[in-house]
């Protein structure tokens, strides 16, 4: 058995295990509607997983493909241009901000 809060439309907008003060009526496990709540939810959990790793997984294919093309397996220009031109872009962007380094460091032994 759930709890659920109820909008004026009658549309789910809190489902719980245990009994909560907004709580506007109860609902079986077994119901489409909770089922589908539930579902919803884990899908949204799951996207915001991924938009918050995005920029760390970024960061990695880059990394990736620098050692890459350090190595001589990659050429940049096996690459589609687009994507050249993200890498060249990028690639000069953190130059820009090459300065910077000493300030910001993952070791947190720096002056920031």
């Amino acid at each position: 058995m759930f709890y659920v809060q109820r909008d004026a439309n009658g549309l789910l907008v809190r489902v719980e295990a245990e009994p909560f003060a907004q709580s506007t009526a109860q609902a079986d496990a077994d119901e489409p509607e909770i089922q589908a709540w539930f579902n919803s939810q884990s899908m949204e959990n799951s996207l915001q997983q991924l938009r918050q790793t995005d920029s760390e997984m970024i960061r990695v294919l880059e990394d990736l493909i620098h050692v890459l093309m350090t190595k001589g397996v990659l050429r940049i220009t096996d690459l589609p241009a687009a994507a050249q031109h993200k890498l060249v872009n990028r690639s000069q962007a953190r130059e820009a901000l090459g300065g910077l380094n000493r300030l910001i460091n993952d070791d947190e032994t720096s002056l920031i």
